[in-house]
């Protein structure tokens, strides 16, 4: 038998009451057999299990995966979204509680040879007029944060692959209780002319990030609290 630590993430969290457990299976086993395992001691997560997300090892992982002897395992719903490429430029990504710096942190993707500069900054939304009114107190965010990194790192590598000509990224997430108007996320892409595609590079960054770096928000409101879940399943490879 192999014992495996278990970390649960969001909801997954709150179903299994629970921030980590450890449990034995058989050697071979794979992680459809773990889910199944953990269903047996946690009902509460067979409705989410279906949709849940499993990493090993910080990678996604899937049912036909075999466990690796001692692996870390965790699971979470999904998300809110190899070698560097960058070579000489500067490459930024973090998790983190401090405030965002933009001018520390372009000072720190900025080259003698930069003349353009494309960020995007997420926010607090503290009313929201899309669909139905409702307000937002706060939002309570939570990051699996070795993992996050790493895909924060992955996005950046993806960047330069599609936008050769891009010289600097920063990939920063806030995370802990953000009251409105306050910056959540940042992406930041630096080149040395705008028509080199550093607009097109910012917004893969920030549509990439949501698909497949493990981040999530409770949304707190005057009439109770709620996680934000996406929609977006990562494939084999990613």
């Amino acid at each position: 038998m192999n014992t495996y630590k278990i970390l649960f993430f969001a909801t997954l969290k709150e179903r299994a009451g629970r921030r980590e457990t450890q449990i034995s299976l058989p050697e071979g086993a794979n992680v459809a057999d773990l889910k199944q395992a953990l269903v047996s001691q946690h009902p509460g997560l067979a409705s989410a299990m279906p949709s849940t997300l499993v990493a090993v090892n910080k990678e996604y992982a899937f049912d036909d995966v075999v466990l690796p002897t001692g692996a870390e395992v965790a699971l979470f719903p999904p998300v809110s979204g190899g070698s560097e490429l960058g070579g000489d430029f500067p490459t930024v990504y973090a998790i983190t509680e401090e405030v965002i710096d933009l001018d520390q942190l372009l000072d720190q993707i900025t080259l003698p040879s930069t003349g353009a500069a494309a960020i995007f900054t997420g926010m607090v939304r503290g009313q929201t007029v899309r669909g139905d009114f409702h307000e937002t107190v706060y939002l309570e965010y939570e990051a699996y944060k070795p993992m996050a990194e790493s895909k924060m790192r992955q996005v950046a590598d993806e960047i330069r692959t599609r936008w050769p000509s891009i010289e600097g990224i920063a990939i920063v997430q806030r995370i802990g209780r953000l009251y409105p108007r306050t910056p959540t996320v940042l992406i930041a892409c630096t080149a040395a002319h705008r028509d080199t595609g550093v607009f097109e590079a910012a917004r893969f960054g920030i549509d990439r990030l949501k698909e497949i770096v493990p981040v999530w928000k409770k949304e707190v409101g005057p009439n109770g609290e709620e996680w934000v879940e996406g929609d977006y399943v990562p494939k084999p490879g990613e």
